[in-house]
């Protein structure tokens, strides 16, 4: 499952180039390494040191995010609903963390399954390619109604994360949802 971010691979470059297009498309990319990269949320210049802990299937992530549902996507990246916190989680990072957290939440890593909600995902997985895909996305809206919820700060984040998670995890097990689609919180996409 985990395939690290590297820098040096074409197909990795044009993903990059690919997510800049897709959430800025009237807007030219000057370089793969360019302060252009900070006003999407990434820590700095050079976006591909902040893939460390999910790898390249973040950068996937927020690209499927930023195409299939690019409303919810820009109303996000410009922290466009409710009371903003004077110091807003950035973007991107998040987005890499929220990939991070569900890897972890479904035990990606494991050769067995060895929780519940992993083998209840892997049968949503095996019916719908995007089942990842999608889980990240309604994830993203549910981390950012929690944290709008609370009136959170940047120091809350791994706090917002936890709770994140418990309400997917709350939400994954409930008996009438057999696919993500059916997920109380996939309402929150547009």
């Amino acid at each position: 499952m985990k395939v690290y971010f590297d820098a040096s691979r074409h197909d990795h470059q044009e993903a990059l180039r690919a997510l800049w297009s897709a959430t800025y498309p009237d807007q030219e990319l000057h370089g793969l390494i360019s302060d252009q990269w900070k006003e999407m949320g990434w820590q700095g210049r050079d976006p591909s040191t902040d893939f460390r802990g999910a790898g390249f299937i973040s950068l996937e992530n927020l690209l499927f995010f930023a195409k299939t549902f690019s409303t919810s996507f820009q109303c996000l990246l410009k922290k466009q609903g409710g009371k903003r916190s004077a110091w807003e989680y950035p973007f991107a990072v998040a987005g890499v963390n929220i990939t991070f957290m569900i890897m972890q939440m479904l035990d990606l890593e494991a050769t067995k399954p060895r929780t519940f909600v992993r083998s209840v995902f892997l049968q949503m997985l095996s019916e719908n390619e995007w089942a990842f895909d999608l889980l990240y996305c309604v994830a993203f809206l549910v981390m950012d109604k929690q944290w709008l919820e609370r009136n959170a700060t940047y120091m809350e984040f791994n706090d917002v994360l936890k709770s994140t998670r418990a309400q997917l995890e709350r939400e994954l097990l409930m008996d009438d949802v057999l696919r993500i689609e059916e997920m109380p919180s996939y309402s929150l996409l547009s």
